[in-house]
């Protein structure tokens, strides 16, 4: 894998000055801490932090977490999303994804609502590069495309050309090599018309990767070396680190081994010294494909081993899952809070008490004042009842109706495990190719026509939406109610679904415009069901179950029901299944997998 330069350090606008700090200077500013008051704490907190990034990981996090509490303390949100933003950033270069999505998420509310644009900036990078890393680059262009629009609003050149670099690394990442080089040569241009050399570098770098796409090796050495001179220059480690093994895949591909491997060797102990899991993981999985192709196969069988231990740790499926829900839970940050309604409704009940009582009251000084205000009771009475409606309206839009029934009545709802669930996962194929062909607008309507018929079929076969993320879809049968017929419910759905993906797909073509294919995953098994969050919340469902039911998604074929064995048990009397045997699904082993074609004529 080559390694692209991507987004900046993360920018600290500390409340005073500190400058970097040798071991004596540390223990000067350890000591301060004694004296210092609470806001210059959180500067000190956060500069020995910084200090200790690259040396010391741990204490880098305590001092940051210290820093964090102090700025809740005071309620400082600025300094507090600072924070969270440097861990995020610290756990991004250690490879660590799920924690640093996590911190980055909650520094983005934090930047956005403060009007921190600079800082919404660098945090929309991270996260989409984030994405990037795990392949999901709908998600990653999504989030790096808005940090490009508020950067050149805003008119901040370096910002705008971080941005162009990042959008560059995910069209390099599906292969789109013209769109890459393209956004790669805009950001170059922009950094040397700001004489930034870290920037030139950078983009110097990712030049480089194309021509070594296109097989032009000489020019790719060239470029390479002399982003390996500037980051030297500037003392940069992590750029040292990326060029090493940059420069050593091309000697790779002009199967000079032994060059090559020693470029490997000093990105090794570069990545070392900066404890860098990512670099660490791709130099042992190049070394093992050198060492097999000199054919020396038990220092690639040791590489490799070496290679699979740290990627196990750094990527798997679940972290894609756990990032697509934190994605969601941002969004559902900005819908309505459902709180709030039913809280406003108990504002409404006491309203209408307090107009009986003046009613009432009234009653004694005259009858012609009571009629009076009599009008005016029935009339905001109306108005009460129309509020009403329209809350437990809103309400169910987001609960289902039974656990909606129980948070109005208890103030809570408990979540519940359910033994027999089915879960079914949507999913469609070349979304990313699809929404270039497409306007943003267009974009969404065609997204919405889809989501909004597959809202109806849930309703119609008594399934439950649960979420949708990105182009994905999520829904589930038996439950929040337990029943027996769920999970042919979930198949009668998702043969309607494939349906109305067909015939929208002949519509298209038959107009020449680019259309939706759609993967379909089902699995049953038990899962635990409930509220999310406190004062904003959604209704989810988590276990084994969802995991497995994602994977007959991804391990199904386009325009196929494709439906797990413990499913197919459950259905095999009422449609046709063509059996796949057993296929082998990511960190699940080999699962029992069929293909549902239709409802049974026996």
């Amino acid at each position: 894998m080559r390694f692209l330069y991507l987004v900046p350090l993360p920018v600290f606008c500390l409340i005073i000055q500190l400058a970097a700090a040798p071991a004596a200077k540390t223990d000067s500013l350890k000591n301060s801490l004694k004296t210092a008051s609470e806001l210059e704490k959180i500067a000190i907190n956060y500069q020995l932090a910084a200090d200790y990034e690259q040396l010391h990981p741990d204490s880098a996090f305590s001092y940051y977490n210290a820093g964090i509490a102090l700025a809740r303390k005071l309620k400082n949100d600025s300094l507090t999303a600072k924070g969270y933003n440097a861990i995020g950033y610290l756990n991004f270069n250690r490879g660590k994804y799920n924690e640093s999505i996590e911190y980055l998420f909650k520094a983005l509310k934090m930047f956005e609502s403060n009007n921190m644009d600079k800082m919404t900036i660098n945090c929309l990078q991270y996260i989409g590069m984030a994405y990037n890393e795990q392949g999901l680059h709908d998600q990653a262009m999504n989030y790096t495309k808005l940090a490009l629009e508020i950067s050149k609003t805003a008119g901040y050149k370096y910002s705008t050309a971080v941005s162009m670099t990042n959008i560059g690394a995910i069209y390099y990442a599906q292969q789109d090599f013209s769109k890459a080089l393209d956004y790669f040569q805009q950001a170059l241009h922009t950094m040397e018309e700001a004489n930034d050399k870290q920037g030139i570098s950078d983009a110097i770098n990712n030049v480089a990767l194309i021509y070594e796409e296109q097989k032009q090796y000489d020019k790719a050495l060239e470029y390479h070396i002399r982003s390996l001179q500037l980051a030297e220059e500037l003392k940069n480690k992590r750029g040292m680190a990326a060029s090493y093994h940059n420069i050593a895949l091309v000697y790779k591909s002009m199967n000079r081994f032994a060059v090559a491997i020693k470029y490997i060797d000093s990105c090794i102990t570069t990545a070392q010294e900066l404890d860098e899991k990512f670099y660490l993981r791709e130099s042992y999985h190049t070394l093992s494909e050198i060492y097999a192709l000199s054919g020396k196969y038990d220092l690639a069988y040791k590489n490799h081993l070496l290679f699979s231990a740290i990627n196990d740790t750094l990527l798997n499926n679940e972290s894609k899952k756990q990032f697509a829900e934190m994605s969601t839970k941002y969004e559902a940050e900005k819908k309505d809070n459902a709180i709030l309604l039913l809280n406003k409704e108990k504002e409404i009940q006491y309203e209408l008490m307090q107009r009986q009582k003046i009613v009432r009251n009234i009653f004694i000084g005259g009858f012609a004042v009571v009629l009076l205000f009599a009008s005016v009771f029935f009339t905001q009475r109306n108005k009460i009842k129309k509020g009403k409606k329209l809350s437990d309206e809103l309400l169910l839009n987001i609960l289902p109706e039974e656990v909606a029934d129980e948070l109005k009545e208890k103030g809570e709802a408990e979540a519940q495990l359910i033994d027999h669930v089915t879960v079914l996962f949507t999913d469609f194929k070349g979304f990313t190719a699809i929404s270039e062909q497409l306007t943003p607008k267009e974009l969404v309507r065609d997204l919405n026509v889809c989501f909004s018929e597959f809202d109806r079929i849930m309703e119609k076969h008594g399934m439950e939406k649960i979420k949708t993320i990105g182009d994905s879809y999520m829904a589930a049968g038996g439950l929040p109610t337990p029943n027996t017929t769920h999970a042919a419910d979930a198949v009668n759905a998702a043969l309607e679904i494939r349906q109305f993906i067909d015939e929208g797909k002949a519509r298209k073509i038959a107009s020449g415009e680019p259309y939706f294919e759609v993967r379909i995953g089902i699995h049953t098994g038990p899962v635990v069901a409930g509220i999310v969050g406190v004062k904003k919340f959604s209704y989810d469902i988590w276990g084994d179950t969802v995991n497995t039911a994602s994977r007959m998604e991804s391990s199904g074929e386009v325009g196929k029901v494709n439906i797990s064995g413990k499913t197919y048990e459950l259905v095999k009397d009422k449609f046709n299944c063509t059996p796949r045997g057993k296929i082998h699904a990511k960190n699940k082993g080999s699962i029992d997998m069929y293909f549902e074609e239709g409802i049974s004529e026996r």
